[in-house]
C-alpha cells in the first residue's frame, strides 16, 4: 500500500508539472497566433490512450509516461515531422514568426515551472507555515554515523558553525557542508570549542554511503514501538519506557543504547527503565544482530523546542519567492557537483524510482505540494539546459540566430535534434539503471 501511495503521488505530481509546462508553450503559441497541432500528456508513439480534437488542436494522453509535448506547426521538435518543413512556410507556423515571439514560446514552459514553484511555496507557507529545529535548540548535541565519526565528530558534540558561519536550521547543516564545499565545522565539546576539518572526500563518502543521515539531533531513548517478534517486547518492554541503565552502565541516549547492545551480542543484559515515574528492572538476551527490535520515540517536538513561523497572505508571497530562489540555488550547486568527477555524485544519479522514494508513504498534502514545487524547479532547470531536444536547445539556436542574423539550416536542426534525443534517452537509461542496480545492492 505504501508503494502505491508513493506511485500515485509521483504520477499526480509529474502530470501537474508536465501539463502546466506544456500549457505555457501552448498559451504563448496561441498568443502569437501560432498553430498548435497536438497537446499531449505523456508520449504517444503508435497509439494514444485517449484523445479528442477541438479546433485545430488534438488533445490526448499517451501511454509512454516520459513527459509530454505540444506539437507546434513549422518547427523541428521531438515529433521529427520533417515532411511539414519541406512545404512553403505558412503565416501561422513557428518558423514564420519574429524571433522574439519564437524565443518567448520556447521559454514559456520553463517560465511557468519557475512561477508555479514560487506560487506553491508561498501557498504552503500560508497554509501550513514553517517549522524547524533551530541548531541552538539541539540541546543534547548530535548523533554521528561512521562518516561523521571518521571526520572527528563525536556523539554529544554541539554544532556551533560551519566555516565559522552559523546555520540557523539544523536540517541545513549537512547540505551546507556539501553544497558550499565547507572546509571546517566548529563544535562545542564540553566546555571547549573545537575546529574540525572537513575532508576533501566528504562529498564522495556521503554519496557512497547507504545512510541518509550523517548527523542527527541526539535525543533521550524512550521506547516508541516494536518490530514483529521483538525480543524487547517479549522481555516485557512497553511503549513509553525510558531506558536509563544497562547492567551498570548509565544510558541516557539512543546512540549509547546501540553501543552497549553491540558490545553484548549473545549475552543477557539487565536493563533499568523508568515507567510511570517508577524504576522497573528487566532482563533480555541480546541477539547476534545486536538489535532488540525497538523503534525509539523520535518526534522532534517530543524533545526539542521547534521554531514555528506563521505567514499571513502578504508575508507568504516574499517568503515563498525567497524559498524558491534558495531551492533553485541549492539545486544548481548540486548540478555543479555532478560535473566534478572526484565527488562521484554522478553515481547517485537516479530515475523515477529515486524520485518516487522522496514522497512519503502516507498521503500528506504539505509534503506533496512542497515536493511538487521542488520538482517544478528541477524540471525548469533541466529543460533550460542547452541540449538539443530540450527547450534550452531551441533557445540556444534562437540566440545564435539573434547574434549572427542567420538561421541554422533545417538539416542541421534535424540532426541536432536526433543527437539530443539520443543523449537524453541515454541519460534516462543510465539514471533508471542506477535505480535498478541499487535495488539489488
Amino acid at each position: 500500500m505504501e508503494i502505491l501511495i508513493k506511485v500515485a503521488q509521483l504520477v499526480l505530481s509529474l502530470s501537474i508539472l508536465v501539463i502546466l509546462h506544456e500549457f505555457g508553450h501552448f498559451t504563448f503559441a496561441k498568443l502569437f497566433k501560432t498553430r498548435v497541432e497536438k497537446f499531449y500528456l505523456f508520449f504517444d508513439p503508435w497509439f494514444s490512450l485517449f484523445k479528442f480534437k477541438k479546433g485545430e488542436t488534438e488533445y490526448g494522453v499517451g501511454w509512454l509516461p516520459l513527459g509530454g509535448y505540444v506539437k507546434i506547426s513549422g518547427m523541428i521538435d521531438e515529433s521529427m515531422d520533417t515532411e511539414q518543413m519541406k512545404q512553403p512556410p505558412q503565416p501561422y507556423e513557428f518558423r514564420s514568426k519574429p524571433i522574439g515571439q519564437r524565443l518567448m514560446i520556447m521559454l514559456a514552459g520553463v517560465l511557468v515551472n519557475f512561477i508555479l514553484a514560487l506560487v506553491i511555496y508561498a501557498s504552503v507557507l500560508y497554509v501550513w507555515g514553517e517549522e524547524y529545529l533551530p541548531t541552538a535548540n539541539a540541546k543534547y548535541g548530535i548523533m554521528c554515523d561512521s562518516i561523521a565519526t571518521n571526520m572527528g565528530l563525536k556523539n554529544g558534540d554541539k554544532i556551533v558553525s560551519v566555516d565559522y558561519k552559523k546555520v540557523e536550521n539544523f536540517s541545513k547543516i549537512v547540505p551546507t557542508m556539501l553544497l558550499d564545499n565547507a572546509k571546517t565545522i566548529q563544535v562545542q565539546r564540553g566546555s571547549q570549542i573545537i575546529n574540525i576539518r572537513v575532508p576533501e572526500a566528504f562529498i564522495s563518502q556521503v554519496v557512497k554511503s547507504k545512510s541518509t543521515v550523517v548527523i542527527s539531533p541526539r535525543f533521550p531513548f524512550i521506547v516508541g514501538d516494536f518490530v514483529k517478534n521483538s525480543p524487547a517486547k517479549q522481555a516485557g518492554f512497553i511503549k513509553g519506557d525510558k531506558v536509563v541503565q544497562i547492567n551498570k552502565d548509565s544510558v541516557q541516549f539512543f546512540d549509547q543504547f546501540k553501543t552497549v547492545l553491540s558490545k553484548n551480542k549473545g549475552k543477557s543484559i539487565a536493563v533499568k527503565v523508568i515507567r510511570g515515574g517508577k524504576e522497573v528492572n528487566l532482563s533480555v538476551v541480546v541477539p547476534a544482530s545486536g538489535l532488540l527490535g525497538i523503534y525509539p520515540k523520535g518526534e522532534m517536538g517530543d524533545f526539542f523546542q521547534l521554531k514555528k513561523i506563521e505567514y499571513g497572505f502578504f508575508a507568504s508571497v516574499p517568503a515563498g519567492i525567497k524559498k524558491g530562489i534558495y531551492t533553485t540555488g541549492s539545486y544548481l550547486k548540486q548540478m555543479k557537483l555532478l560535473f566534478q568527477p572526484k565527488t562521484k555524485v554522478y553515481e547517485s544519479l537516479g530515475g523515477f524510482i529515486s524520485i518516487g522514494k522522496i514522497f512519503p508513504g502516507v498521503w500528506d498534502w504539505e509534503s506533496f505540494w512542497s515536493l511538487t514545487a521542488f520538482l517544478s524547479i528541477i524540471l525548469a532547470i533541466m529543460n533550460i539546459l542547452p541540449i538539443p531536444g530540450l527547450d534550452g536547445g531551441h533557445v540556444m539556436f534562437l540566440i545564435f540566430e539573434m547574434v549572427t542574423g542567420r538561421k541554422p539550416g533545417d538539416k542541421f536542426l534535424e540532426y541536432a535534434e536526433i543527437v539530443g534525443m539520443i543523449l537524453l534517452f541515454g541519460l534516462l537509461i543510465y539514471a533508471n539503471a542506477n535505480d535498478v542496480i541499487k535495488l539489488f545492492k
